[in-house]
């Protein structure tokens, strides 16, 4: 472990908190000191929550450590089930609190509780907070789930279709409610029933009903992955793993749920129409044209950063230079993703790391988490956000999926936009000089009896400290601005290799036409 001014992933027991807090009638007892209780920011603050997570820290202090603070715990046990009454309470340490190794599971089974107690073995110093979530999924699923009756394909009837646990959103994932609710929808038009969504909205008592269902969609691997194994070992039950984002993976995800549902085939063509699809009209359209080719930065949580590098290769027809995960668990597939595009996969949980790739290979267009957006933005590169960590902006009041037929829209539009905003910037500093777009000109539905606005001079360049021409720096300012931090680079670049201490025109042109062969 080490400190960071921005980690991908805290440590495992925040995965245990947002387990905790997507579901319901479920208490974590965290054995922690009074400075590790700064994750309930994250839900009341990030994810807009009007309740605190379900949690109660024991905050024993310095001078506690002295003391017995194995009692502190077993206090804050029996008063969280006096209290909240849940069906179920998880127990564990954070990872200062793992030092002192007090177990709390071996505490809290000690207390004779009358609610089913699940100790969370959780290795801070090992595993991280995407494992941690995944972890205390799979233990609440083997605690809970039992065994019952299904239907055979030969008793389908309208009123008893197949059925299907959605398995993987949970709190502070990303899009995880909107996407929820787009998939349950998809499914209901394909004749498929939703049995628990778990664990967002799930209770313990729903668990126990994960065995009723004839399969499982794994929505997120890095959640669900564990849990969805150990039900299929279980109960026998098959597992959809078609990653719907896009249309090219919401069409592979309809196929496989039908086949594994025992349903006919359908049009998924004529789906997406119904469903409001808008993003092949792209393909069609002059936007495709002008983005074509544009050179895209992937980086994110596995799940998302492979379904982006599909979409933005296969339906925005983007050429992707780079792309990486923090999710370590799932680096094979990372890598095996990254090959098939000719790329070395990035796995690193260092953003600094992530900035000198996004550096070296200066693409036009960067999709990742929030660290990425901050480091795009200082690189003057559009961004988008795809995946978790993120932060407040991205969990808006509005209908926003990432999945499905109108997940495929939102992509279209967060995806285009800052490329779009690019090209508007550009144009606008090209008639910069111009008496209407002159930022002291008179707004234009003032009519032509308004003043006319009197356009003051504009001040010179000055020399950059690199040893840029005032001509040199004229004619850089005509390059879009969405390439022009990419021009300046490689232009220094030349100048350097070649020991000339100032950049003219010429130097400019030169090493264009360096760089283009």
């Amino acid at each position: 472990m080490e400190l960071s001014l921005w980690t991908y992933e805290g440590p495992p027991h925040v995965g245990a908190m947002r387990i905790a807090s997507a579901m319901r009638d479920v208490h974590y007892v965290l054995h922690a000191p009074q400075g590790d209780t700064y994750a309930d920011l994250l839900f009341t603050m990030i994810e807009r929550r009007n309740t605190r997570p379900p949690v109660t820290y024991t905050t024993f202090q310095a001078r506690d450590l002295g003391g017995d603070t194995a009692s502190l715990f077993k206090e804050a046990a029996r008063e969280a089930c006096a209290r909240f009454k849940p069906q179920a309470l998880l127990v564990g340490a954070s990872c200062t609190a793992e030092l002192i190794q007090d177990d709390p599971g071996g505490l809290a089974r000690a207390l004779g509780l009358d609610v089913p107690v699940i100790a969370l073995e959780l290795p801070s110093y090992q595993r991280k907070e995407n494992w941690g979530a995944a972890e205390t999924f799979y233990q609440l699923v083997r605690t809970f789930a039992v065994e019952a009756s299904k239907a055979t394909p030969e008793n389908r009837t309208p009123e008893n279709p197949p059925s299907c646990n959605l398995l993987g959103p949970a709190s502070l994932g990303f899009r995880h409610r909107d996407d929820v609710r787009e998939i349950t929808d998809l499914l209901t038009r394909l004749g498929v029933r939703v049995n628990v969504t778990a664990p967002l909205g799930a209770s313990p008592a729903d668990l126990s009903r994960l065995g009723n269902a004839d399969f499982n969609i794994v929505l997120y691997p890095e959640i669900a992955g564990p849990a969805a194994r150990y039900l299929e070992k279980r109960f026998g039950q098959k597992s959809v793993h078609s990653i719907p984002v896009g249309v090219t993976g919401t069409r592979a995800f309809i196929e496989e749920v039908l086949q594994v549902a025992g349903l006919p085939a359908i049009d998924a063509e004529a789906l997406g129409r119904a469903c409001g699809l808008r993003l092949p009209w792209y393909s069609r359209s002059v936007d495709s044209t002008y983005l074509t080719g544009k050179r895209v930065f992937i980086f994110g949580d596995a799940t998302h950063a492979i379904a982006a590098a599909r979409v933005a290769s296969r339906e925005f027809g983007f050429t992707v230079v780079g792309l990486g995960s923090y999710s370590r668990e799932q680096a094979r597939d990372v890598r095996e993703a990254a090959s098939s595009y000719g790329l070395t996969a990035l796995i690193t949980d260092d953003h600094l790391d992530v900035e000198s790739a996004i550096e070296a290979l200066q693409p036009e267009l960067v999709l990742g988490t929030q660290m990425e957006r901050h480091i795009a933005k200082r690189q003057g590169i559009g961004c988008a956000v795809i995946s978790a960590p993120v932060h407040v902006q991205d969990f808006p009041a509005r209908y926003s999926p990432q999945m499905g037929f109108e997940g495929a829209n939102v992509l279209f539009d967060t995806w285009v936009h800052p490329l779009m905003m690019g090209l508007e910037e550009h144009l606008l500093a090209m008639f910069r000089e111009d008496f209407e777009f002159h930022p002291d000109a008179q707004p234009s539905h003032l009519g032509a009896a308004a003043p006319v606005a009197v356009v003051a001079a504009q001040p010179e360049p000055t020399p950059a400290e690199t040893g840029w021409a005032l001509e040199a720096e004229r004619e850089l300012r005509r390059i879009p601005i969405f390439v022009r931090g990419k021009a300046r680079r490689n232009t220094e670049s030349f100048a350097r290799e070649r020991g000339l201490s100032l950049i003219t025109v010429e130097t400019l042109y030169d090493a264009k036409a360096h760089f283009a062969r």
